[in-house]
């Protein structure tokens, strides 16, 4: 493994977060209609109903009709039409009962969104360890510190719940829900268009193509099989030191003197065989030596 920094595959990381987001948007809608029982929704369209009910009795009119019909009907039923159209929508309890279905729409949403984001972003990244949602961990994605650190609960908690949650999710979908109300307009168009265009501006101009969350925590995401993350920052100072260490030490060997004598190749003079018998020619004396070394006999 390296502890260098070693960058996913931008394709690696838009598969695991279409993968992420799938499974998120499941968990959401199972939330939501759990939560759609608690909030008893349909007493409050229930008294909307019987209000409408009313006021088509009362005016002798439909409101279920199309705007051909509409245009088709009688001058003086159309007038029928527009003033129980307007005794509809100014009745009090018709007007409360909306904003009671209003407020808990937009509060299932977020309960929704919280629950699941906290089981695809903060629950499996804790279980799996190295900020490993479900996608990353198929993927073979881990999220770490820009210093090759293990990322803490502290800080993944801050990157998924206002990074992911608030600033990423929850504020484009505030934003496309008052566009929907009718409250922004072009300017809700215009301000969802500005954040997408940061979102991919961030990443584009970051070395590591981090999001705005992985900016907000000073986190990256990385191949997990070639990154190597560490406990600690003293555990990489450590390993850093044991490493140069070593490299100091191959240098050494490399660059070391060898001793020409202890590795030269004999020559044919030099042999075992020669030197021995170099010696006992040296030690055993010539036949004529012999003869005048002894001692003459007496004649």
């Amino acid at each position: 493994m390296a502890a260098d920094l070693q960058k996913a595959s931008i394709w690696k990381r838009i598969s695991a977060y279409m993968f992420d987001v799938i499974l998120t948007v499941c968990l959401a809608l199972a939330v939501a209609i759990g939560v759609s029982f608690i909030f008893k929704y349909d007493a409050q369209f229930e008294k909307i109903t019987n209000i409408q009910q009313r006021i088509e009795q009362e005016y002798d009119i439909t409101f279920d009709i199309t705007e051909k019909e509409y245009n088709a009907l009688p001058e003086d039923k159309k007038a029928a039409y527009d003033a129980a159209n307007q005794a509809f929508l100014k009745d009090p309890v018709m007007i409360e009962s909306y904003r009671k279905i209003l407020g808990m729409m937009i509060a299932n949403v977020a309960i929704s969104l919280l629950v699941a984001d906290i089981v695809v972003y903060l629950v499996f990244p804790l279980i799996f360890k190295n900020g490993q949602t479900l996608g990353k961990k198929l993927f073979g994605l881990a999220v770490m510190r820009t210093n090759c650190v293990k990322i803490t609960p502290p800080v993944l908690f801050v990157r998924s719940m206002i990074g992911l949650y608030i600033m990423e999710t929850m504020v484009p979908l505030f934003i496309a829900a008052m566009m929907l109300l009718g409250f922004l307009g072009i300017v809700g168009t215009i301000t969802l268009v500005l954040l997408l265009a940061l979102e991919i501006g961030v990443m584009i101009a970051t070395k590591t193509n981090s999001s705005i969350h992985d900016l907000l925590t000073d986190t990256v995401v990385v191949d997990f099989s070639s990154q190597q993350i560490f406990d600690s920052l003293e555990a990489r100072t450590e390993y850093e030191k044991a490493e140069a260490a070593r490299l100091a030490a191959e240098a050494d060997r490399e660059n070391e003197p060898i001793a020409i004598g202890a590795f030269a190749p004999r020559s044919a003079t030099t042999s075992p065989a020669n030197v021995l018998e170099n010696e006992s020619t040296m030690e055993s004396p010539t036949d004529a030596d012999s003869q005048t070394d002894k001692p003459e006999e007496n004649v």
